[in-house]
């Protein structure tokens, strides 16, 4: 019992450490050499199409920290519409894999600018996934039962669907209807 609420605890407290600390996630950058060229011990990087570590480390920060908090945010979140998140977060993943592509291997190609026409589909598909979701929370909200919709004649000029009319109509030509009198109506109200 004692274990659960210091797990919950630990991944609280490590969240509230990277939004708390994202402002110096970003400028970062100002520790990177100006030059086009970063040697470390463990590897090398040349930036090629900024010609500055500095530019190209304030690009990739500009694009990673808000994915981090967009990061953050979808896997904390508790919404019905947490699914939505994942189209800035495919966004910004396009955005940062398209600059690191044209830094690295200097071929400048306008997929930034026409990264809609790449990610309609997925934006697509996420939200039908968040209006499949919606559906069904009202469905269980409302008690609405999805598959009467099929079912039903609608009319766009009545309040009262054909299926319910002819009900209606049905049951007014029965000869067993009755209607009580106005009299015996308001002696019962």
């Amino acid at each position: 019992m004692i274990d659960q609420p210091s797990k919950y605890l630990l991944t609280g407290s490590i969240l509230a450490l990277i939004i708390a600390f994202s402002p110096y996630l970003f400028y970062l950058y100002e520790v990177f050499p100006d030059g086009p060229v970063w040697e470390t011990s463990f590897f090398t990087y040349e930036s090629k199409y900024y010609e500055s570590m500095v530019a190209a480390a304030w690009t990739y920060l500009g694009k990673i920290v808000p994915l981090t908090l967009l990061l953050v945010w979808f896997f904390s979140c508790k919404h019905w519409w947490y699914h939505a998140i994942l189209v800035p977060i495919s966004m910004y993943t396009f955005q940062l894999i398209t600059v690191f592509y044209e830094d690295v291997y200097l071929q400048v190609n306008p997929m930034d600018t026409n990264q809609l026409i790449y990610l309609a589909p997925f934006f697509i598909v996420i939200l039908s996934v968040v209006y499949l979701i919606r559906i069904k929370i009202f469905d269980r909200i409302y008690g609405i039962d999805l598959s009467e919709i099929d079912e039903t004649d609608v009319s766009v000029f009545s309040p009262i669907s054909e299926s319910d009319r002819r009900e209606v109509k049905s049951f007014q030509e029965e000869e067993q209807y009755w209607e009580p009198a106005e009299e015996d109506y308001y002696t019962q109200l």
